[in-house]
């Protein structure tokens, strides 16, 4: 069986085809407006790179922000069991999965079949998501793609406001007219967001092999800040974790086809 899994995101639409449970292709697009010209072009190009065409799929799924505009989808998955049937679909072993995209952070408590068994979602405040990290890029001048390696560079801990991305940009700002190096301003950026996606996870309970999704989990500074903050040696990432949800959005279709 040949299933499409699509991600509407904020930011994003993530396109995966899954050919008897294995991934052949992906597509990925802005969102913009126009959600449903994002998830035909995401779609499009995850079946360009599968080598196929629309007419050998033989179900679509669902999951995001925007899965109401997933005309085609035979079913719709929330975004949290989405994440956890991901996890487990990538690492079986998982128990705790986190899916940091642009606009919200999520942290997932899972069983050995990637049930949810309780979960956490940061929904007030762009302090725990990508936007954040940004608008603090813009703040300090520097290309996104920098702000990871660069936090990676500092070893200074500068605490900073992690429950408000405006008093936090405040803070930047004060640090900027302080003189202080921005490598030092990028870990102090990204500690305070791990700190808030932290104290997530740990309100549902950290458990063993921690796995990361969506597309913060490709900034390095990001993970180094999470796992020091859990305490932990390693964070478990697929190879393109912001296809994760779409991933496990195809999965749960094909588990109850």
């Amino acid at each position: 069986m040949i299933i499409a899994g699509i991600d509407c995101g904020a930011k994003n639409t993530k396109s995966v085809i899954l050919r008897d449970g294995k991934i052949i292709g992906k597509g990925m697009t802005l969102t913009g407006f126009d959600q449903a010209s994002a998830v035909k072009e995401s779609l499009d190009a995850s079946l360009k790179d599968a080598g196929i065409d629309a007419r050998d799929v033989d179900k679509i799924s669902g999951t995001g922000a925007g899965m109401e505009e997933i005309k085609d989808a035979a079913m719709k998955v929330n975004e949290i069991r989405a994440m956890a049937k991901a996890a487990n679909y990538f690492f079986p072993s998982a128990r705790t999965v986190t899916d940091v995209g642009a606009e919200m952070g999520r942290a997932v408590k899972i069983d050995e079949r990637g049930k949810v068994i309780d979960f956490a979602i940061n929904e007030k405040c762009a302090a725990g998501a990508g936007a954040f990290i940004e608008a603090m890029a813009r703040a300090i001048e520097v290309e996104l793609e920098e702000m990871g390696p660069m936090a990676l560079r500092s070893d200074k801990s500068i605490p900073m406001n992690a429950q408000c991305a405006i008093f936090a940009e405040s803070e930047v700002v004060g640090l900027i007219h302080a003189k202080t190096v921005k490598e030092d301003i990028s870990k102090a950026i990204h500690d305070a967001m791990a700190s808030r996606i932290v104290s997530m996870i740990r309100r549902i309970g950290v458990n063993e092999d921690i796995v990361m999704i969506g597309g913060v989990a490709l900034n390095p500074g990001f993970v180094g800040c999470l796992k020091r903050e859990l305490g932990i040696d390693r964070v478990y990432i697929p190879a393109d974790p912001a296809f994760g949800a779409a991933v496990g959005a195809a999965v749960v279709l094909k588990e109850e086809a």
